[in-house]
Formats: structure tokens, sequence, C-alpha cells
């Protein structure tokens, strides 16, 4: 019987590459769901009862905890970096203006003072040209320099979206050891019943002393006695979780297949007679009946 480790293990290379290709939380978590109905389907077809229910419930409460994982969100931080982008931008926009007009008076005063000398200094004009020139080339740089800042000044703006992902790897490996503890839980159910199976008789109380009675009584050569006893034996059973069937041909529940059948040696015998009683305990076949049926019963034909 493959466990279900083995089966998870032979689907895992594609189940972390869907995991890769998936955009968001939501698809991945449906998306494990799934493989885990898918291994689940196959892997509880070899156990008994009683092991696919552990299973099942573990299986269930580990679907469950895959599912909070879609309650993962990133929070929107944009319109607060515009905020702060916006208030620094006015605080240095003030600076700025400052700054030219103080620019503006100076070069003004340097251009007044110049044109005053013109009158005696006929080389003022080279200084005034050199000035006008110096002022048109800062001019020309201030404007470059305002759409990079402006540039920049978009991109700090356009904040990349932040994206949620599932890292496949991490997400796999504990996935992984999540389902070898159902496999070892269901193993641990395996060898408990082996052990019920393989107790000695020693470890039966109940049936020692029943043993004990029914051999006094036979000591004591008293049929009633003996016939009396025989009676607590369902209660035993019962008390051990056993169950015991008779074979009725026209009851529903009761399965053909739990007994061994022999033909009537008396032609005339018409009815089905229980000589041991099938032994069950909860759906699993303990040991099988014994039962003899008429010779030409329409049962075995």
């Amino acid at each position: 019987m493959k466990t279900i480790t083995s089966l998870f293990s032979e689907e895992r290379n594609q189940l972390q590459t869907d995991i890769d290709n998936t955009t968001n939380i939501e698809e991945t978590v449906k998306l494990v769901q799934n493989r885990l109905d898918n291994l689940e389907r196959i892997y509880i077809e070899k156990l008994n009862l009683a092991q696919v229910r552990l299973a099942s419930f573990f299986l269930d409460t580990l679907r469950q905890s895959i599912a909070t994982l879609a309650a993962a969100n990133y929070s929107q931080i944009a319109p607060i970096e515009q905020k702060q982008f916006t208030n620094l931008g006015t605080k240095f926009f003030s600076s700025r203006l400052i700054l030219k007009l103080l620019k503006g008076l100076i070069y003004i005063g340097i251009l007044g003072s110049l044109f005053s000398l013109t009158k005696t200094t006929p080389g003022a004009w080279m200084a005034i040209l050199l000035t006008s020139l110096l002022l048109g080339v800062e001019v020309v740089l201030q404007l470059e320099l305002n759409n990079q800042q402006n540039s920049i000044s978009s991109e700090l703006l356009e904040l990349p979206k932040p994206m949620l992902r599932v890292d496949s790897k991490v997400f796999l490996d504990h996935l992984g050891d999540a389902l070898n503890t159902i496999d070892l839980a269901v193993a641990r159910v395996e060898e408990g019943n082996k052990h019920e199976g393989d107790l000695a008789i020693e470890e039966l109380p109940e049936l020692l002393n029943f043993l004990q009675r029914l051999m006094g009584a036979s000591k004591l050569d008293k049929p009633q006695m003996a016939h009396e006893l025989a009676k607590l034996l369902p209660q035993i059973l019962m008390s051990q979780g056993i169950n015991a069937q008779i074979y009725r041909p026209n009851d529903p529940h009761s399965d053909r297949g739990y007994f061994d059948f022999e033909p009537s040696i008396d032609p005339d015998t018409k009815d089905h007679v229980t000589l041991t009683p099938a032994l069950l305990k909860g759906d699993r076949l303990i040991r099988r009946g014994r039962v003899i049926e008429p010779a030409y019963s329409s049962s075995r034909e």
C-alpha cells in the first residue's frame, strides 16, 4: 500500500510548477486543495474504516489550514508616500523661489552698475555682454534641471504595486511534513489493530472467567448451568466490540459473504441452520461463520 507521502512525492514537481504559475493566493489555495482531494481518493482505497476516518479528519484539518492563506493581503502605501513627496516638493519649491528672486536682484544690480560705467568706460560693454551670456547659460541649465527633477518626482510617485506570492518550495516542504504525520497516525492505527488480534488469552479476564466457570459446570456434570453460561457469550464479545451475526436468508443486512455454506444431508430440510455465527468488529470480519443450508436451496441455485 502506497503512503500518501509517496503519492504526494510523485506529483510534487508538477504541483510546484503549477504554484509558481499562479498569479494570486486564492488560485494557489484552490489548486492545492484540489490536489489533496485527488490524493485522498487514491489513498483511502486500501484503508480500513478506522484508518479512513482518521485520514479524512487530518486531511480536512489540513485543507482548512491551507484555506487561511487566502486571508493574506498587502496594504496600500502609495497614498502616504505621495503625500510625503508632495509636502517635500512644496517646501523645496518655496526655497527655490526665494533663491531665484535673490539671484535676479543680484543680476539686475550688476547690470545696472555696468550700464552706469559705459559713459566713462567703453570696455564696460564687454562686461555687460559676458554677464548677459552667463545669465542665459544659467537659465538654460535651470530649465534642464527642472525637467530632470520633474522626471525623478514622477518616478518616485509611481511606486510599484506589491505582489504577494507563495514560496512553492518552502510551502510544499511543510505540506509534505503534514502528510507524513498522517501516514504515521494511520500506521499506528493498523499496528493497534494487529496488536488487538495478537492479545494473549491471559489479557482477556472476561473470557478467562467465562472459561473457568464453564469448566466448573462441566466437571459438576450440570448441563443446565453450562447452557446458562453460554448465554453470557454475546455480552462478553460485545465488551470487546465484537458482534455475533446469525445468517438470515431474507434479511438484507445479513451478508452471505460472511459465512461458509454446506449442503444438508437431509433432503427434507428447508431451513438454514447457523452452526457458528460470524464475528465482526465494526465493519471488519474477524471470523467467518458456518451455515448448513437445504440441499436444493434457491440461494445456491
